[in-house]
């Protein structure tokens, strides 16, 4: 008999075709998408719902769902949809604003794998019988036999790699889970489902952050606040729904609706430029936008939710030699117990440098660079490699 595969079928030419690619290969598929998000409830631009416009450009919508079930229609493989709503709030949604309020810039996406599809879906697929589950990510995953540990890599499509959002996966995981495109460049993919006659090999790709349509990340997180429950007079009470009141063990702080305050920008040497309207409009290393002018250009340098001050300065003041990082998962090694020498990656389109990682306190580690690196990003992913090999990551605190 066959090897049984649950493939997570978001709908895309991605996963598509390592569907079809594994059927090819005399795997027993099983589709399974995950239904996440009510695409009413997402908000435009200008606060309003989107109801009845399209969801361009996301993942897991109603439509993305009927393209992966015509996907396994045409495949003639069985074909089943799992309702992670509840989830996908708790564990991705709310953390995302959290993060926000707190002056952080959020990866959703890596909440996303290691919540929902690698943890969530890794069960449910065992709960239908099947030993492992695929997907479309652009990864690889190897044994090595010396170290007997399950190391991640990255794709052979440098441009389309997303080992980055993937480096809290755990060798339980790791062990269970299949990238049947971790080899293929891009062109090749669409050339393959073309080849297979998929419905959907001229789908566009889905873009980051599939509950914003918009990509008005400000606008959201001032509507999902908005219609969460207000502070009390004590201000006990939290700004987000109960769904979202789980203990976080993402980058998200505590900081909530207080953050939506207005507050001063002020510049690195502590001068008032002007007011904002909540931290969460900013991110750090952004221009445009700032609402405020001296003469010269200005750049978001430093969010503080404790002040609820945006700190803004000039280019230079953005490059940092260092950063702090915490949260670490280590993949290629069981842990750190020495200084190592890694190529440091401090956001997606990043290009990793070379730097040293040690202990630091807390259960922290220092990232020290040997080249100062632009606009370290707390709330972003810090993730080390050796060559192609990820050998772990963790979350930026803050830079030095």
């Amino acid at each position: 008999m066959s090897e049984k595969i649950v493939v997570a079928m978001s709908g895309g030419v991605d996963s598509s075709t390592a569907a079809a690619l594994l059927q090819a290969q005399g795997y027993d598929v099983i589709g399974l998408s995950m239904q996440l998000w009510d695409y009413t409830r997402t908000e435009s631009a200008a606060g309003q719902p989107r109801e009845g416009q399209p969801n361009s450009g996301t993942c897991c919508s109603i439509d993305d769902i009927y393209d992966a079930r015509r996907v396994a229609r045409f495949l003639n493989v069985p074909f089943y949809v799992a309702n992670f709503e509840k989830a996908f709030e708790q564990e991705v949604v709310a953390p995302f604003v959290e993060s926000y309020l707190a002056g952080e810039t959020p990866i959703p996406c890596v909440r996303c794998n290691t919540f929902l599809k690698f943890d969530y879906l890794l069960n449910r697929a065992a709960q239908i019988g099947a030993a492992k589950l695929a997907t479309g990510h652009y990864a690889k995953v190897r044994f090595n036999e010396t170290t007997r540990r399950y190391e991640l890599l990255r794709g052979a499509d440098a441009t389309k790699d997303q080992s980055y959002f993937l480096f809290e996966m755990t060798q339980a995981q790791l062990r269970r889970v299949i990238f049947p495109l971790g080899g293929f460049p891009k062109s090749q993919v669409r050339a393959m489902a073309a080849r297979y006659g998929l419905p959907v090999f001229e789908k566009p790709d889905s873009q980051e952050i599939c509950f914003i349509p918009s990509k008005n990340y400000s606008a959201f997180v001032e509507s999902y606040v908005a219609k969460s429950e207000p502070m009390s007079s004590e201000g006990s009470a939290s700004a987000l729904p109960e769904a979202a009141q789980a203990p976080s063990t993402g980058p998200a702080s505590p900081h909530r609706k207080s953050t939506l305050r207005s507050g001063e920008i002020v510049s690195s040497e502590g001068a008032v430029l002007g007011k904002h309207g909540g931290i969460h409009q900013f991110t750090v290393g952004q221009r445009k936008g700032l609402g405020v002018a001296v003469g010269e250009p200005l750049y978001v340098i430093q969010t503080d939710a404790a002040t609820n001050r945006v700190v803004v300065g000039r280019s230079e003041e953005l490059m940092k030699r260092a950063l702090i990082a915490h949260k670490l998962n280590w993949i290629s090694i069981e842990r750190l117990t020495q200084p190592i020498r890694v190529k440091a990656q401090i956001r997606n389109r990043h290009e990793a440098a070379a730097a040293t990682v040690r202990d630091s306190a807390d259960g922290c580690v220092e990232v020290c660079f040997d080249e100062p690196q632009r606009a370290v990003t707390p709330g972003q992913a810090v993730v080390f490699y050796d060559d192609e090999v990820v050998v772990g990551g963790g979350w930026i605190r803050r830079g030095l």
